[in-house]
């Protein structure tokens, strides 16, 4: 008897939906992205303009283009907001978010695909779907005061 056509079960739970959401000044990942690329503590961004995706690549601190990503395993207890002004830019250029009322956010979220071979998350704008949430942090002066 021979084991030729089966298959291993991966014993691994699966991370979860893979997600990013782009709002006009930060790009937010959800834990699941930091657990399926292993917390990494940098990353580096790449664009596919043609196909109108984003890749997290996890990268050492010394890549020119490393951005400061996630927190060491149990120490990630939520999602990695990134703030850079270049690549909220550069990443937000695939999405179109629409005017949100006062006191809202207008967001689009895209769902990833992870590569474990290539330690990568490739995000498709085209896949994305828009939305509104409550803005969060601090509230602005009220106008006029």
């Amino acid at each position: 008897m021979t084991l030729q056509g089966f298959e291993e079960v991966a014993i691994a739970k699966p991370a979860g939906k893979l997600t990013m959401t782009v709002m006009d000044s930060k790009v937010r990942f959800n834990k699941a992205t930091a657990v399926g690329l292993g917390y990494p503590a940098y990353v580096k961004v790449l664009v596919n303009e043609k196909a109108k995706q984003v890749a997290l690549q996890a990268c050492t601190g010394r890549d020119p283009n490393a951005v400061k990503f996630s927190k060491p395993e149990g120490k990630q207890t939520s999602s990695v907001t990134v703030g850079n002004d270049v690549l909220v830019e550069a990443i937000g250029r695939f999405f179109t978010l629409k005017p949100a009322p006062q006191g809202m956010v207008s967001y689009q979220t895209a769902p990833g695909k992870l590569d474990e071979g290539a330690k990568a998350v490739v995000f498709d704008a085209a896949d994305a779907a828009a939305g509104t949430m409550k803005q969060r942090g601090r509230k602005k002066a009220a106008e006029g005061k």
